[in-house]
């Protein structure tokens, strides 16, 4: 087994250094097979990952830094595979995926509350497997290089790939865009600067109009608050907004609350954050929670805004499909 530890230097609020060279000292001391890759820019630690994922031999990539990272790992390691079911090759053996967190929201490791330490290499070095879905999806991006309305834009692109966490649209994602402005100022990091966004954004009380269709052929059309269609439980550093998720059920969930005022979201949020709110009165108006295995969604005003595992683009008509137990997920040892 050979293990490669991919680093975003952007994370971690300036521990990179430090990280590496804990990382450097376990590894050596374990007496394992190692390499150490500093990303250099967003998209690079996927092509690293797709490539090592080509080597011969077991390996293991463990990202390190937030959950934009880990998906870029999972996008490049699944990237390799399905090139080389194109090309009919046989596997390169095992691949396993990691995360050291050290980012911004941390989410995905939240979902495993009775590992190990996710910051402790040697826990990690020797911890174990855990079989996790996956989320394709297929969707419209659009570029707004040199547009000044909605209707100026040039054909999308269609863009692909795989969330291990979640997708948001509507309030979450609009908290996301304006996170991470906010983590540019002063005393603004981390969860702090989310629940800054979330306090903007409830007093501008931005949402989506979205045409869903949900895989029991039931339709949701019309302005609604957020929809978060899901693997895991948690976004914006810690929220647990969709508290039944399981990562290996074979099944996404999806939850849609509608048109609330500003005094039913406030007064609801407190219980959003904490995973409560389903048991709340209001939820049976305004939420709308399902488990499902496919889901198209439709901007009825040509685009919205996608958060992608934190990444923000523009985007049409979107596609979901659940990918069963698609990742090997390293789960350190308690």
């Amino acid at each position: 087994m050979k293990y490669y530890f991919v680093l975003n230097p952007a994370a971690g609020q300036g521990g990179a250094a430090e990280l590496k060279r804990r990382i450097y000292n376990t590894a050596r001391s374990k007496g394992i097979d190692f390499g150490i890759y500093t990303s250099k820019a967003p998209g690079d630690a996927l092509v690293f990952a797709k490539m090592v994922s080509a080597a011969p031999g077991d390996k293991a990539i463990f990202a390190c830094g937030g959950d934009g990272t880990l998906s870029e790992v999972v996008n490049g390691v699944m990237e390799h595979r399905a090139e080389a079911e194109r090309l009919g090759k046989a596997p390169e053996g095992s691949i396993r995926v990691g995360c050291v967190p050290c980012g911004t929201g941390n989410d995905f490791v939240r979902n495993f509350p009775d590992a190990g330490d996710f910051t402790d290499i040697a826990a990690q070095i020797d911890g174990s497997v855990k079989k996790c879905d996956l989320i394709y999806y297929e969707t419209e991006r659009y570029d707004f290089e040199g547009a000044e309305d909605v209707e100026d834009l040039d054909e999308p692109r269609k863009q692909t790939g795989y969330s291990i966490n979640m997708f948001n649209i509507g309030f979450d994602a609009n908290v996301v865009d304006m996170t991470q402005s906010m983590k540019k100022k002063p005393f603004m990091a981390g969860s702090i600067a989310y629940l800054a966004s979330v306090a903007v954004m409830l007093l501008r009380k931005k949402g989506a109009d979205l045409w869903v269709a949900f895989e029991d052929n039931d339709v949701y059309s019309g302005k609604m608050l957020l929809i978060a269609v899901t693997n895991g439980c948690y976004c914006g550093g810690g929220v647990k907004g969709i508290p039944n998720a399981q990562v290996d059920d074979g099944l996404m969930d999806i939850s849609l609350i509608k048109n609330a005022s500003r005094r039913q979201f406030i007064k609801f949020f407190p219980k959003y954050m904490k995973g409560t709110h389903l048991e709340d009165k209001v939820a049976s108006k305004l939420v709308i929670y399902k488990k499902s295995k496919s889901l198209t969604i439709v901007p009825n005003r040509k685009t919205m805004r996608l958060c992608i595992d934190g990444e923000m683009i523009t985007a049409g008509r979107t596609v979901f499909r659940i990918c069963e137990q698609a990742v090997d997920f390293v789960l350190p040892n308690a």
